[in-house]
């Protein structure tokens, strides 16, 4: 008898896509930190932060009843005007009073700066998506920018603290893959 793992055609997957953005996607460093040394205008515009529902698959990543509230944070990562990357931040409401109460102080800062200097932070495995212009995420991402991109690669994880979880997803723009290509053909 053979057993078959059943697989949601949408779902999250932890085997990363080949293509140019393939080592943007699977470094498991900040991406802040790797943007800033590779686009000299870097800039973060904090789009959003609020009190909301986050999407079913965060609440169930979250450990959140249905209905229950999260911070969400939302922000572009950008090269002077152009934005590269869409980042959505969920945390449980619950958890701004404990283990992750600084992220309701960040304000414009990144939140690598917060994830990546904290040796009690842990790193869950990336999970990696095409998400497609129907995705809750894409809807957002129109809501925030006016653009409608078709589809976009994206990659999430879970960052543990004192065992609460935090959820960061990040959707890579078109931009994103034009301009690493442009930088990858200067530097031959």
């Amino acid at each position: 008898m053979r057993t078959i793992k059943l697989v949601q055609p949408d779902a999250w997957r932890q085997i990363p896509p080949g293509g140019t953005l393939r080592s943007w996607l699977t470094d498991r460093g900040s991406l802040t930190a790797r943007i800033v040394k590779h686009f000299a205008a870097f800039n973060l515009q904090r789009l959003s932060q609020r009190l909301a529902r986050p999407n079913h698959d965060e609440c169930r990543t979250l450990g959140l009843r249905h209905g229950e509230l999260a911070m969400i944070r939302e922000v572009l990562l950008k090269d002077g005007g152009v934005p590269l990357v869409f980042a959505h931040t969920a945390v449980s409401r619950r958890d701004l009073r404990g283990a992750w109460r600084g992220l309701s102080r960040l304000g414009a800062r990144p939140l690598a700066e917060m994830l990546f200097r904290d040796p009690t932070v842990t790193r869950m495995p990336i999970e990696y998506k095409k998400l497609r212009h129907t995705d809750d995420l894409m809807a957002v991402l129109r809501a925030h920018t006016g653009s409608h991109p078709g589809s976009c690669w994206a990659r999430r994880s879970v960052f543990l603290k004192a065992g609460r979880p935090l959820l960061v997803t990040e959707i890579f723009l078109s931009a994103m893959f034009v301009r690493s290509t442009q930088k990858m053909k200067h530097q031959q």
